[in-house]
């Protein structure tokens, strides 16, 4: 008999793994995720290095008429 029930795929992981320790990332803000070993993923910037001096913060915006809350990175000694 053939057996004509579809196979399962299998399910993608859906937690982003940090690309120099392998461990799963921890989410700060929906499209901003850490590391414990110091790498960041930001949604629109891709992998990077955080710095001492690197403050994460949401930042609200105005985007076709909804104000919606976006995550930035500032630098502490930089004037806004």
């Amino acid at each position: 008999m053939a057996d004509d029930k579809p196979k399962k795929q299998k399910k993608k992981n859906p937690k982003k793994r940090c690309p120099e320790c392998g461990r799963a990332m921890v989410q700060q803000f929906i499209g901003l995720k850490h590391c414990k070993c110091g790498v960041t993923w930001k949604k629109d910037e891709g992998y990077f290095e955080r710095t001492s001096d690197m403050v994460f913060a949401l930042e609200k915006t105005n985007m076709n008429g909804k104000i919606k809350q976006v995550p930035v990175v500032r630098h502490k000694g930089a004037p806004d």
